[in-house]
């Protein structure tokens, strides 16, 4: 299996991603859309992450997104249900050649 491995700006939080991604999804709810990301969503189980970043839970408190606290790049976010069997991975993190060429899924978490 191929691993991938990506850093925050300043390289304070990393990231290992132990997954492939066929996609990469756009969501245009309020803190994405100012954030940018552009996620992979997988199992917490696939990644791992190194370095301590700051949670911020949002809306309807179901996830903490989490982000550097010396550049402020958005890293990743987790569920606050630890049974939750699902994370996302800002692809924003890695190399541009590791997401640049997957499609994109348009997701109007807006209208939620």
């Amino acid at each position: 299996m191929t691993e991938y491995h990506g850093s925050c700006h300043c390289g304070r939080i990393r990231l290992a991603l132990r997954d492939t991604p066929a996609e990469r999804t756009e969501c245009n709810c309020s803190i994405c859309r100012r954030t940018a990301g552009l996620w992979h969503y997988c199992s917490p189980e696939l990644v791992t992450v190194e370095g301590e970043g700051t949670a911020y839970r949002q809306g309807d408190c179901a996830l903490d997104l989490w982000h550097c606290q010396t550049c402020g790049c958005t890293t990743h976010w987790t569920p606050v249900d630890p049974d939750y069997p699902r994370m996302g991975i800002n692809l924003r993190m890695f190399e541009p050649s590791m997401w640049e060429g997957l499609p994109t899924r348009f997701v109007d978490g807006a209208s939620y």
